[in-house]
């Protein structure tokens, strides 16, 4: 055999593309080229492979080597190519024999196995970056595929169900596999149920309106911006609302952890709490909503299930705020480059909290206000109008003292959550999914009103001068509080809630 084929896997963006790693060996000076849009990291897996392969017992052919990465026109990169790459120099010179019949592996059954691995110079391997993503990838486009990873990067992608994780050490291992010299263990998954114990929302003391609409927003999705003076609880709240949403399935967990992964944080555990992203408020547009010279996910695909907190609100920049739009509409970013486009789910819950002017201290009834109106209207105008529209809680938190601390614990996390699970199973049973997410001619069908409230909601908004975005808005909210009412009709009070929580800016 002097030409030699396995499978592998590349990155784009959340997604892992099929590559074919084809390995020629042919007469002539010696040579080791490889082809096929090879970055830096590719192209240096050349020195890593020769002394692997010396270092790990074999011969390095002394002839002519080709390897191509298929397909030419997709870039590669990352050093996952280099168990691939070794393999496939071996099987090509002949030194790795299979036999149809003999040993653990068939030339047959080559084309079914995935092998992604570093190699060091020892030939010892290296676990590889988001190797759960490619898991992911060849669990749903190669069913009955086995993959062949380092030990480390076998165990995070065990996690994937219904697919075939093989773990190795070295390259020999992994060529006394294939010769049936020695068998591979599988992969051996860690545990995917962990909980974390969130902040509690008894810590919070008074501000019932605040908590009142946190419950909204985690029984319908939506997001909110609090607004008020320093101390009156703004952090605390957003901290909290992890703690009332669902915990994540199966599938939602491995979802996130593929995108953490993504960033090059090995995934050591599958958490059912909802993720919680509280980027500071420097944070550049690329940090918020990703891409890079290298594209990386970003903090809203990080939050990616769960919940974006973005504290300081207009301190944020212009670009930054702006990008947000078309993810809050669509879930998903892409992010564009010369020769390639990527994109990563983005569906998260945004909550976002500022002050009412740049001193904080507006209508604060000890404190005064040093800011002028130019100020206040400078200020505020940082929060562009189709921004503000997209949000649907809009609340004004009054300024607290000492004696809230006498006041009793409110109402613990554990009860208000009992009632978010059961209004999303409502939710879920009624359209398949929270109310946040209706659009169209399903806010029609499930966000029926009766005579009172249609008249209710029309002069609202007329007065409130809103677009026929914020009326969605307002009626989405109204069928959530409708939910957690367990009524089939939104009624005259459900709108009056849901227009109380569109307070005015400035």
């Amino acid at each position: 055999m002097t030409l030699a084929i396995l499978a592998s896997r590349a990155l784009a963006g959340a997604d892992a593309p099929a590559v074919r790693v084809e390995t020629h060996l042919g007469v002539g000076l010696p040579a080791f080229t490889v082809v096929g849009l090879p970055d830096t990291e590719v192209r240096e897996s050349r020195e890593r492979v020769r002394a692997a392969i010396v270092n790990s017992g074999f011969e390095f052919p002394n002839g002519r080597i080709t390897v191509n990465l298929s397909p030419a026109d997709l870039p590669k990169a990352s050093a996952r190519f280099d168990l691939p790459i070794a393999l496939s120099v071996l099987l090509a010179s002949g030194q790795i024999a299979i036999d149809e019949g003999k040993g653990e592996v068939a030339p047959s059954a080559l084309q079914s196995m995935v092998f992604a691995g570093e190699l060091s110079l020892t030939g010892a391997l290296v676990p590889v970056r988001a190797a759960l993503v490619l898991a992911m990838a060849v669990s749903r486009e190669q069913p009955g595929a086995t993959m062949i990873l380092p030990t480390a990067s076998a165990a995070e992608a065990a996690w994937v169900p219904d697919l075939d994780v093989l773990a190795a050490n070295t390259l020999a291992d992994v060529a006394a596999h294939l010769m049936g010299n020695a068998r591979l263990p599988k992969g051996e998954p860690r545990a995917w149920d962990q909980m974390e114990a969130p902040p509690c929302l008894s810590d919070v003391r008074g501000q019932p309106m605040a908590r009142r609409a946190l419950e909204v927003a985690a029984a319908g999705g939506h997001s909110m911006l609090m607004v008020g003076p320093p101390g009156a609880g703004k952090s605390m709240l957003a901290q909290r609302l992890p703690g009332l949403l669902p915990p994540l399935t199966r599938v939602q967990a491995l979802e996130s952890a593929a995108i953490s992964s993504l960033t090059g944080q090995p995934a050591t555990a599958l958490h059912r709490q909802p993720p919680f992203r509280a980027p500071h408020h420097g944070a550049s547009a690329v940090a918020l909503i990703g891409g890079g010279a290298v594209p990386r996910p970003g903090e809203i695909s990080l939050a990616h299930h769960g919940v974006l907190f973005l504290d300081e609100l207009p301190e944020f920049t212009r670009k930054s705020l702006e990008s947000l739009r078309e993810p809050l509409e669509t879930g998903r970013v892409a992010i564009a480059r010369a020769r390639h486009a990527v994109e990563y789910p983005a569906r998260f819950q945004l909550i976002s909290a500022m002050n009412p002017c740049p001193c904080g201290w507006r209508g604060h009834p000890k404190r005064p206000c040093a800011c002028t109106p130019d100020q206040v209207a400078r200020y505020v105008s940082r929060l562009s109008g189709p921004l503000l529209d997209r949000l649907d809680l809009l609340i004004e938190l009054p300024a607290t003292g000492t004696d809230c601390l006498e006041l009793p614990p409110g109402e613990p996390s554990e009860a208000v959550r009992e009632r978010v699970a059961r209004c999303r199973a409502l939710q879920q049973e009624r359209q398949g999914g929270v109310i946040a997410r209706l659009e169209g001619a399903a806010i029609d069908a499930h966000c029926e009103l009766e005579t009172d409230a249609q008249q209710l909601l029309v002069k609202a908004i007329q007065r409130l001068h809103g677009s026929a975005r914020v009326t969605h808005r307002v009626l989405r909210v109204a069928r959530t509080v409708a939910d957690l009412d367990a009524q089939p009709r939104i009624q005259a009070r459900h709108v009056a809630e849901a227009l109380q929580y569109r307070c005015r800016l400035g």
